[in-house]
């Protein structure tokens, strides 16, 4: 926590260069991203600092020896711009801090000479939690990985989850419109706040009712973190076994969301390009033991 101690008048960005050891270009991704927030609110980075202010700085450094590793992958596509992999559930995307190794980012550096912007998260143009399986984007060069970045940005990419949640919903559909930030009391979650939330729209639609769980089909229009298991938890139906958001003790499986198709326009090609996979076993068994639940009950 850093301390406005004189009126200052400056604007933030300037104001941290002077007081972290880190670039401007990183401190204005810091704020952009909700990780700097001022009296516990988010701020744009030409907020000009005052008097007393606290500055919450949520940031730890990164190690640079980000070593390739032979993990397998599973490719659904791939051409020389990018890629189409099922994440599998358990795989962590990019290193962070305590984990630096067996993630989806190791794996491509061992298999593929990639850069990107973020030399921490080359080809990731957006990840998926660590638990949660399915389809994700990974981009071959800096031109991809940009233009990927703007379509899902300007929403030109189509994304859709399963998931198996806790309760009965009701309604056939419905869109949950809710601002998504930083947990304040636990900065490992996320909540709906007004504080230092960002605009997060999640809709879905219901599959299959069972006795007290359902399957939904969810289409995300912005792309936070957790958000669909941040939404289903707030409208009081959480993403089954999520072992942050859900009902009780989870297995080591965690969350039933899994990321199963995603459409988008090839961004060298112009060609329309359209994947779907299956859920993983542990999804599939939970779906089917609520069927098998559901016939001995009817």
């Amino acid at each position: 926590m850093i301390k406005v101690e004189n009126e200052e008048k400056i604007r933030i960005d300037n104001f941290l260069v002077s007081k972290l050891d880190l670039s401007r270009s990183k401190i204005q991704k810091l704020i952009k991203d909700g990780n700097i927030l001022v009296n516990n609110k988010v701020v744009s980075a030409n907020y000009k600092v005052k008097l007393n202010d606290l500055i919450d700085v949520n940031y730890k450094e990164e190690s640079t020896d980000i070593i390739g590793e032979n993990i397998p992958l599973d490719i659904v596509y791939e051409d020389d711009d990018l890629l189409v992999i099922n994440k599998k559930s358990g795989m962590v995307v990019h290193p962070a801090p305590g984990h630096y190794s067996e993630t989806l980012v190791n794996a491509l550096i061992y298999k593929y000479n990639l850069s990107s912007g973020e030399s921490f998260r080359p080809g990731i143009v957006h990840r998926l939690d660590k638990d949660t399986s399915g389809l994700m984007l990974v981009a071959k060069n800096e031109q991809t990985h940009e233009r990927l970045a703007d379509m899902i940005s300007k929403k030109e990419v189509e994304r859709k989850y399963l998931a198996i949640v806790d309760g009965l919903i009701k309604n056939d559909s419905g869109t949950i419109d809710a601002p998504i930030g930083r947990n304040i009391d636990n900065r490992q979650k996320m909540a709906v706040t007004d504080i230092n939330g960002k605009d997060s729209i999640t809709h879905f639609k219901v599959l299959e009712r069972f006795n007290n769980n359902t399957l939904i089909e969810c289409k995300l229009e912005t792309g936070r973190t957790h958000q669909i298991r941040v939404h289903m938890a707030f409208i009081g139906y959480p993403v089954n076994n999520d072992p942050l958001y859900g009902k009780g003790k989870a297995t080591n499986f965690g969350q039933m969301l899994h990321s199963y198709s995603i459409k988008f326009i090839h961004p060298r090609t112009g060609v329309e390009l359209s994947f779907k996979v299956d859920p993983p076993k542990e999804f599939m068994d939970k779906l089917n033991s609520l069927k098998e639940e559901k016939k001995i009950r009817n």
